[in-house]
């Protein structure tokens, strides 16, 4: 860890903690450490996408990995939307999907409040709003399946965080 100052109209503000983002580190190898675990991730993670429009599953992806400052699983997931056929204008404005809107059908604009609020869940819970919208355009199992891969894409972010892995060195 570095420690920076942060300059916020020319005055210092507190010092800030930044993380390492190109250099080696000694963390552990999740998978290799605790492969139980793993599996287990891998599992949750199948069983949440099946049901779901393979195009959903990503930009949920996509977004979460965006708030959550996950650049290993952001290229990764991206990587894999293109794979897949979506458009490199769709790919762009996930970040700012509201204000662009008419990018994304109601359903994924649903999806995506979803995935803000869950990932965000300590700011505000999850505003009856939010699922009431989600809640329109998935039935129930979907609707579980949604909330099911929004977990496990927030739980894959923090392992690549806390293990701090490097954007494009997945083995896809």
């Amino acid at each position: 860890m570095t420690t920076t100052e942060i300059k916020t109209n020319d005055r210092t503000t507190t010092p800030a903690t930044t993380v390492r983002s190109n250099t080696t580190t000694n963390r552990l190898d999740f998978a290799k450490t605790a492969p139980k675990v793993f599996r287990a991730v891998i599992g949750l993670d199948a069983a949440a996408r099946a049901g779901l429009d393979p195009t959903l599953v990503e930009l949920v992806q996509i977004r979460a990995s965006h708030l959550n400052r996950c650049a290993y699983c952001l290229h990764m997931h991206t990587t894999d939307a293109r794979k897949a056929g979506e458009s490199e204008d769709r790919l762009h404005m996930v970040a700012v999907w509201q204000e662009a809107e008419h990018f994304f059908t109601e359903r994924e604009q649903a999806a995506l409040a979803l995935t803000d609020a869950v990932t965000r869940i300590g700011d505000a819970g999850v505003p009856d709003e939010v699922y009431d919208r989600a809640a329109a355009h998935f039935d129930e199992e979907e609707l579980a399946h949604l909330l099911a891969l929004i977990l496990t894409i927030n739980t894959w972010n923090r392992i690549a965080l806390s293990t701090a892995k490097r954007a494009g060195t997945d083995e896809r």
